[in-house]
């Protein structure tokens, strides 16, 4: 017991960083008692939500201690009268406590810069003909309903239909905290085998799609990336509406290619063009500040010698539907025989598996 409390004690007031916490919600609230604090309104923002988000880390740390202290103080009390019903009473609040604990944990990895931030997802069809378009569509009918379970706002930003069936490749905006901390994790290709149903002789195929995550990142990171003019092309279009959505009359679509990148974006979400090319504008510079991201892993994993770096052409599951069914994440072996649960939207397990091994990968090396 004295172990177990001792272990889970030090995690509490350890790796949580708990003392840095406290002392910058002081810096916060001074900041925010400032007399000319909402002078400037999106920095003032910025402020309360990282003063919220501490708050709510040292108030979780509070409680799961609480619990951790009750337990102890319980344990040894009934230790001296022999009370067994109180020992176990004890057990099951240390339990309670390392619940709680795990979930700081869980919490802890998303602790990146832009963790909090919403995610702009892309989905594009790859290697397997119509298969891989239909398999591109059920990829955003999946992350579509895992935003929805999580009471994120979840808008089509632009797509590709195929010719036949599916889609070539489709842009989702998923709006709420955390949502790119939780879906970086999907960042790579999706494998899926099955029987096509677009095979007269029913043979198994293999399809594939690729998903990129970028956040929607803020006024300030945004403001410091510069696009000339000179580099875009601007393609305006009328936008095809799917599945009986409207379909817009006047060219209010925006495609922008940013020339010296190559990177290509598309919004056709609103009526109107003005604010189609604020937001494919948007996409771009989060496109171009992820580039920038990832030129600077690049460089510490160069720097400490590693490997391990993802790269977009790498397979980082595989969802079986026939011979047998499973879904199985090759980076940190999760494996699930619910396919279905998985493509309707419950992606938690896997994400948190990622999200785990990924720290404990972090904590290591630090």
């Amino acid at each position: 017991m004295s172990i177990g409390l001792a272990i889970a004690s030090a995690s509490c007031g350890g790796i949580f960083d708990y003392a840095v916490k406290v002392e910058k919600i002081e810096e916060l609230e001074a900041q925010a008692s400032d007399a000319g604090f909402w002078d400037d309104g999106e920095r003032a923002q910025r402020v309360l939500r990282d003063q919220a988000q501490c708050k709510r880390v040292v108030e979780a740390i509070d409680a799961a201690q609480g619990k951790l202290d009750e337990a102890k103080d319980l344990y040894e009390l009934a230790r001296e009268e022999g009370d067994d019903e109180s020992v176990y009473e004890a057990w099951a609040l240390l339990d309670q406590a390392e619940v709680a604990t795990g979930r700081l944990e869980f919490q802890r990895m998303l602790s990146g810069e832009h963790d909090i931030d919403s995610a702009l997802v892309s989905v594009s069809a790859g290697a397997g003909g119509v298969d891989s378009q239909e398999w591109a569509q059920m990829l955003v009918r999946m992350y579509q309903r895992w935003g929805e379970r999580h009471g994120y706002a979840v808008r089509i930003l632009d797509f590709q239909e195929a010719d036949q069936a599916g889609i070539r490749g489709a842009e989702l905006e998923i709006v709420g905290e955390y949502a790119y901390g939780h879906l970086r994790s999907e960042i790579g290709v999706h494998r899926l085998v099955r029987i096509s149903p677009f095979d007269a002789q029913a043979r198994r195929q293999t399809s594939f799609a690729g998903v990129m995550v970028v956040p929607d990142i803020d006024e300030d990171d945004a403001s410091a990336i510069d696009v000339p003019e000179s580099d875009l092309r601007i393609d305006k279009y009328r936008s095809s509406g799917a599945g009986g959505q409207h379909v817009n009359k006047t060219e209010s679509a925006v495609r922008l290619t940013h020339l010296p990148s190559g990177i290509v974006v598309a919004c056709q979400s609103e009526r109107s063009q003005h604010k189609n090319m604020a937001t494919a504008l948007r996409m771009l510079k989060a496109r171009l500040w992820d580039i920038e991201r990832q030129k600077r892993d690049d460089k510490m994993q160069a720097l400490e010698g590693s490997k391990k770096l993802i790269e977009w052409g790498s397979q980082i599951r595989s969802y079986v539907m026939h011979p047998y069914r499973q879904v199985n994440d090759h980076r940190t072996e999760f494996k699930t025989a619910d396919v279905d649960s998985v493509l309707d939207g419950e992606l938690d397990a896997l994400i948190e598996a990622y999200l785990l091994r990924q720290g404990a990968s972090h904590h290591d090396n630090g």
